[in-house]
């Protein structure tokens, strides 16, 4: 076992796909939750993680890497033999069904009942912060960063929707899959991680 920032024994390993976007960012975060964190680029080290987060970047850019990587079935397939996952902004989108205006080409890992509609709040120059009460977080509102966010336009029967902002849900979670439009791991918060360390253990139990 590991040992973490928080004192004790990481007594699971979450990887963090290491294609594009702020990996860096969710190693600490999850290396501050509690976990064994580690970047995933090749599927012989997604073999080797409990859960993994896909991280805020570009959805298309990490798409066509996914692919090119040989990882896209790979992830498709952990995912629907239960690994737990998390996606912030980008990976939000990855871990959809369904695009509501995807790019030519585009591909999703898929996972979560819902339709998710890319930029919704927004471009670069329009990203903005605002409390957040996130349902399972404990503590207040949870400070939320959307850059060129996506919101859930609709979601499946099984999908329940953990926060939402301005009218659209922002934050989701079915079964072992959790998905935020923002971002948590910029604001040095690091309960949402703490959340999905939780559904790793518990899924590793």
């Amino acid at each position: 076992m590991t040992t973490s920032t928080t004192g004790g024994t990481a007594d699971v390993t979450v990887g963090v796909l290491a294609l594009q976007g702020d990996v860096r960012e969710h190693l600490a975060a999850l290396t501050a939750a509690g976990a064994e964190a580690r970047p995933v680029r090749r599927p012989e080290e997604l073999a080797e993680v409990d859960g993994l987060v896909i991280p805020g970047g570009e959805s298309t850019t990490i798409s066509k890497l996914a692919t090119a990587f040989g990882l896209m079935e790979p992830l498709r397939e952990r995912v629907r033999s239960g690994m737990p996952a998390y996606g912030s902004c980008a990976g939000m989108i990855m871990l959809a069904d369904k695009i509501l205006d995807p790019r030519a080409g585009q591909e999703t890992i898929g996972g979560i009942d819902m339709i998710v509609r890319r930029n919704a709040f927004g471009r670069q120059n329009e990203s903005f912060e605002a409390a957040v009460e996130v349902a399972g977080v404990e503590g207040g509102p949870v400070e939320g960063v959307f850059i060129r966010a996506p919101w859930v336009e609709s979601t499946g029967a099984e999908v329940e929707e953990l926060a939402v902002h301005a009218g659209h849900a922002v934050a989701v979670r079915q079964g072992r899959l959790l998905a935020t439009a923002f971002h948590p791991e910029l604001t040095g918060d690091h309960r949402v991680h703490r959340l999905f360390v939780e559904m790793v253990r518990a899924s590793a139990r």
